[in-house]
């Protein structure tokens, strides 16, 4: 027999639902992300929660540790971002300092040569082109979870990470929005070729 899950509404759960795993849920997953989407929407990465996400999923916030290990990784979930800080930075700083910058441009030109990575980055982009409530949320992301975290490890200054990743996203945008030629249909090696250096100065100093 399966048990009707009550409905969530406006993010308080009604009376008679037990926090825990959800009896007869079908996509808990999938609810618990559609509830981090609403809650990165209205406050934010820095201000959204585990627990204000399991309160507006109608869950305890033990299940939402069960499916997702941090609120980074719950928000590439939630966006279908190609990029989890906690799998993407160690690869990027591991082997000698010297060659980090060519790491970097190496890792995100690869990670946006597949299609099916790349478009919802993009689609974020151009949202957040459109609506400020998206833009603050992606520039809170990327510089508590990302740029930070890079620049404290590396020891540089915020300025210099924040110009690194302006050049790179720039590289991004025109290679795969606005497909410049012959920047569009470039080899990756031949723009790390190119680019490394100029990272390896905004890193390295």
């Amino acid at each position: 027999m399966t048990t009707e899950v009550p409905e969530v509404s406006g993010g308080r759960r009604r009376p008679g639902r037990r926090p825990g795993r959800r009896p007869g849920a079908a996509d808990t997953r999938g609810e618990i992300l559609a509830a981090a989407r609403r809650v990165f929407a209205e406050k934010g990465f820095d201000k959204a929660t585990i627990r204000g996400i399991a309160r507006e999923a109608g869950v305890d916030p033990a299940l939402v540790h069960h499916y997702f290990d941090s609120k980074e990784g719950m928000f590439v979930a939630a966006m279908r971002l190609p990029l989890d800080p906690s799998s993407a930075i160690p690869l990027i700083l591991s082997g000698p300092r010297e060659e980090v910058g060519e790491r970097l441009v190496r890792f995100i030109l690869t990670m946006t040569a597949d299609p099916a990575a790349r478009e919802p980055l993009l689609g974020l982009v151009r949202t957040a082109m459109v609506n400020e409530q998206a833009v603050g949320m992606i520039r809170e992301f990327f510089t508590t979870a990302v740029l930070g975290r890079v620049a404290e490890a590396l020891d540089v200054p915020p300025l210099r990470m924040e110009a690194a990743f302006a050049q790179l996203f720039g590289v991004v945008m025109t290679r795969y929005i606005l497909r410049f030629e012959p920047l569009a249909s470039a080899d990756v090696e031949e723009i790390v070729a190119l680019l490394g250096p100029t990272m390896q100065r905004y890193l390295a100093g």
